[in-house]
């Protein structure tokens, strides 16, 4: 989970560097970023999937042996449209590293156990989105770009032996015709999931025709989806798991809360140089402090969750992300600076905790065989919510302020790929 995050937040730090050393503009350069996050986003589900039928812990490691390959081919790309390619493959991996390292709770960590784990997980995506930007910017400085992607080879070599020496042996493959692989639904949700996204990212903070498009073409192919999958003898997601109302709510409420909590990465930054004022240095400490918060809380989050259960925790987590979100309505005007970072720190809290309840609530039971799709489709969800939110929270920004987003000011390489899809929160 860790190396997954520091895969994204690594790189986005070196956009500017990378614009300048194949003379690409920003908006070209930005595809290093959204080509990893868009692989991930696409394939999720299915890979999960494919983990349940050919055994977790065997694609978990071809994964990790993908993500070294392709960090490999990162760091020696002699142009850009190669990085970019190398950086979808590399986003293959990641994938499969995402969707599987949760369906492993089920599998190793005993029930009462559960959210702990589940805050764990938490706190390692955590830091690595929080130590992505300074390991990065050292690197840049000392040894140049292409050393962001040579380190992830080392630390995926060290991930590999881990995962070889400690996750449970996969059993045999099953042979009923139940583990077929559904490559035509799979190629549906692909297809339709790239074409979400891309209209939420694409068009630089405008929604144009190619916008709608491809929302368009997204509509059609969750009918097709739904067609295929209602058809198929081994579906890549069974259907019938939407009829439980507690799954359903529970990947209705992760898009939602990650639809609120992009916002602040969207337009926390433009507001804090805007409307406060901030130079880029107090802006990147105050952007450190959710993340920070999230790496010492994620635990904690976690043993709250095992021990008075994940329905009061997950209320219990929703209330204070309330509270926190009304609070950065409120005190930045009030108290500047001060209240925006005390607002960070009661929402943040709230967020870990509705995190850990609401993975350990729609996990806690899943089948054996249904592990590796169901964590898919849970990232999935969370992935949507941030997609959608970075495109709706940054319109309403733009609507209210008068300004457009897609023009930071003095912040401009390091916030235009917060229009992109993530894999995971901020913090």
């Amino acid at each position: 989970m860790l190396l997954s995050s520091l895969g994204t937040s690594i790189t986005n730090v070196a956009l500017p560097t990378l614009a300048e050393a194949f003379t690409a503009p920003f908006q070209e350069a930005q595809w290093v970023v959204l080509s990893y996050l868009l692989a991930i986003t696409t394939l999720i589900v299915s890979v999960g999937r494919l983990g349940d039928i050919i055994g977790p812990r065997r694609l978990l490691l071809a994964g990790l042996v993908l993500f070294g390959a392709a960090s490999t081919l990162c760091g020696g790309a002699p142009s850009l449209p190669l990085l970019i390619a190398a950086r979808a493959m590399q986003g293959f991996g990641a994938a499969a590293m995402m969707a599987l390292t949760m369906a492993f709770v089920g599998a190793t960590v005993p029930k009462e156990r559960t959210g702990s784990a589940m805050g764990l997980l938490g706190t390692m995506s955590a830091i690595g989105t929080a130590l992505g930007p300074s390991l990065g910017g050292v690197l840049i400085a000392w040894i140049g770009w292409r050393a962001i992607f040579f380190v992830n080879v080392p630390l995926g070599l060290l991930t590999f032996v881990l995962a070889y020496r400690f996750l449970p042996v996969d059993g045999t493959p099953r042979k009923t015709g139940r583990t077929h692989f559904d490559a035509p639904g799979t190629l549906l949700l692909a297809g339709t999931l790239a074409a979400y996204a891309l209209a939420m990212t694409a068009g630089r903070g405008h929604f144009g025709p190619s916008n709608a498009a491809l929302l368009i073409a997204a509509f059609v192919g969750i009918g097709l989806f739904v067609q295929v999958e209602s058809r198929v003898a081994s579906p890549l997601i069974r259907l019938a798991a939407f009829r439980d109302p507690e799954f359903s709510a529970g990947l209705a409420m992760n898009a939602l809360v990650s639809t609120v909590m992009m916002a602040t990465l969207v337009v926390g930054p433009f507001y804090l140089s805007r409307a406060l004022g901030l130079d880029e240095a107090l802006i990147g400490l105050i952007m450190s402090v959710g993340p920070i918060i999230s790496v010492f809380c994620g635990v904690l989050a976690g043993g709250i969750v095992d021990r008075f259960g994940s329905s009061a925790s997950l209320i219990a987590g929703l209330i204070e992300m309330a509270a926190g979100a009304f609070a950065l309505s409120v005190l930045p005007t009030m108290f500047g600076m001060m209240g925006y970072v005390a607002a960070i720190v009661v929402l943040t809290p709230g967020y870990q905790l509705f995190q850990s309840a609401n993975n350990t609530a729609v996990m806690m039971d899943v089948p054996s065989d249904q592990r590796g799709v169901m964590s898919g489709i849970l990232s999935l969800s969370r992935n949507l919510g941030l997609i959608t939110g970075a495109s709706a929270m940054g319109a309403i920004f733009a609507f209210a302020s008068g300004r457009a987003i897609s023009q930071p000011r003095p912040l401009q390489p390091s916030l235009r790929e917060c229009g992109s899809p993530s894999p995971s929160p901020p913090f």
